[in-house]
């Protein structure tokens, strides 16, 4: 059998066995997946109001759902496109670790020479870049969303915290849903248990879907309801 089909035969074995597993006892890895999202969601949300707090809004005027329109099924297309695009980053990035832990190591021991030193090198290169993509992701979010918060609250003359407070029912679950393939990263990294991580691509994603399409409703329809009451 060739190299790459071994690789491909093997990771495909790991995954159906880890997806029969956890489809006997689902609620114990689900739960310390969802258990360490929310922690990096809260850590977020935090960064963002430390953000907020201490930037300079911004004077250009800004479109408020719920004080200068009404949401459509439009923004809730938007607001599903930007966070899909997240979750794709954080699932790209499992399915690095998947192939840097996992299918690479395999490659490299059935191979030689330069091909074998490339095999063996490229695993810890995908694992850096891992680690970089999902750093910029939270720093460009924390960035992004705190100068937003920031500029929301000027405009309303309300705190910050005011409207992170009101925006809460909708960013916490989204949060949470978008972190999940990068949770289920960090603990099989931890754990040396990198053949697990395609089938947790998979999982987690499924899970975060339907998640996000109810928190885009949330945001569009609903907080913009709760941000009249307190302005």
């Amino acid at each position: 059998m060739d190299v790459n089909d071994l690789v491909l035969v093997q990771g495909i074995r790991d995954t159906r066995e880890t997806l029969d597993r956890w489809n006997r006892h689902p609620w114990p890895i689900v739960r310390t997946w969802l258990a360490l999202s929310i922690a990096i969601a809260c850590l977020l949300l935090g960064s963002v109001y430390a953000v907020a707090r201490f930037s300079e809004a911004d004077p250009t005027p800004f479109s408020i759902l719920g004080i200068h329109r009404d949401g459509d099924p439009w923004d809730v297309a938007v607001v599903l496109y930007r966070n899909f695009l997240v979750l794709a980053l954080h699932a790209m990035a499992c399915v690095a670790g998947f192939i840097a832990g996992s299918s690479l190591p395999l490659s490299a021991a059935h191979r030689s020479g330069t091909w074998r030193w490339i095999h063996e090198k490229a695993g810890p290169l995908a694992i850096g870049f891992v680690v970089c993509a999902t750093t910029f992701s939270f720093l460009t979010q924390a960035y992004v969303i705190g100068g937003n918060l920031s500029t929301i609250a000027a405009q309303l003359d309300v705190t910050p915290g005011t409207v992170l407070l009101v925006y809460l029912p909708h960013a916490l679950p989204e949060l949470t849903a978008v972190f999940l393939p990068l949770a289920a990263w960090i603990i099989a990294s931890r754990r040396g248990h990198w053949a697990q991580l395609l089938a947790a691509t998979f999982v987690t994603v499924a899970i975060a879907i339907p998640v996000l399409v109810i928190a885009a409703s949330v945001e569009v329809y609903l907080s913009p309801e709760l941000l009249k009451l307190v302005v």
